[in-house]
């Protein structure tokens, strides 16, 4: 067995753990589905594990595909990082009973104060008090990365195809994304600290790390792998495969065992165990 094929049978291995880990706990939400609006989400969350380490594998096979197909993989699972993270703080709206669209919030959580930090300061006060209009501004400032992330996507890979991607343009896009996810970060960070006495029973840390984990070790691993090719770090030592490529099977191979990992910690963060308790409890009222 030659070491390329090792690489893809043991990455093929963490592939299939990750997506069996995850139809596992897919199929434990729709035995026990009691609350579909909260477990609809929640699906959508377990399947960002199994979509990250498929869409890896299939770079790993390609491995010496052009630099468009890479995009392409990486917009895909980007793309889905901006689903995901949109879904996260819908469920929590949920386990809230806050509705922006209605303009349902619960009076006892009005008037609550948001501290604000830096950078945040710049544009925000330090501290506001909740109401409709914050918690809208915090929706938007989640949802406004799942309408950069394909936006900047559909740009590149047509800039790719024209053959019109210079290096500076390259990191301009970086830039930009990197701003757009870490403001999408912040705003679940604030609304996760101004409401965690409420969402404790929910175990929304676990919930945040898992969705916090994926989408950091993604993209700032992929930041340190391009630093460490432009500073020459990373050098393309076989013949067969030049540094460009290097780097994108190391990016997606260490993202392939990191799904092991993060669909391992989903089974316990988004554990159906709470609807199982439900369904019991309405059997022994019947």
């Amino acid at each position: 067995m030659t070491h390329k094929q090792e690489i893809l049978f043991g990455s093929g291995a963490c592939v299939a753990i990750t997506v069996l880990l995850s139809l596992k706990l897919v199929r434990d939400h729709l035995t026990h589905w009691k609350k579909p609006k909260e477990q609809k989400a929640i699906l959508v969350i377990i399947l960002m594990a199994p979509i990250y380490a498929f869409t890896s594998y299939v770079g790993l096979l390609d491995i010496r595909g052009s630099e468009t197909f890479f995009m392409f993989l990486e917009s895909v699972k980007e793309c889905y990082e901006g689903l995901v993270m949109a879904k996260f703080l819908a469920l929590l709206y949920t386990y809230l009973n806050i509705s922006i669209t209605k303009n349902i919030v619960p009076d006892e959580i009005k008037g609550r104060e948001i501290h604000h930090s830096f950078p945040m300061t710049l544009f925000q006060p330090h501290s506001v008090r909740l109401n409709h209009q914050n918690l809208k501004l915090l929706k938007y400032w989640t949802w406004q990365f799942v309408v950069i992330r394909p936006v900047c996507s559909v740009l590149m890979i047509v800039l790719q195809l024209l053959e019109i991607y210079p290096d500076w343009l390259s990191w301009t896009f970086t830039m930009i994304l990197n701003v757009s996810v870490s403001l999408a970060l912040y705003a679940l960070v604030v609304f996760y600290h101004v409401f965690a006495k409420e969402l404790a029973p929910h175990k929304p840390l676990a919930k945040f790390l898992c969705v916090k984990g994926i989408v950091f070790f993604c993209f700032w691993q992929g930041i340190v792998l391009s630093g460490l090719v432009a500073v020459g770090i990373i050098t393309a030592d076989h013949f067969w495969l030049d540094v460009s490529h290097i780097q994108q099977a190391l990016q997606n191979a260490l993202v392939i065992v990191e799904m092991v990992f993060f669909a391992g910690f989903q089974m316990y963060a988004y554990t159906a165990a709470p609807y199982k308790i439900d369904e019991v409890k309405e059997k022994k009222k019947e």
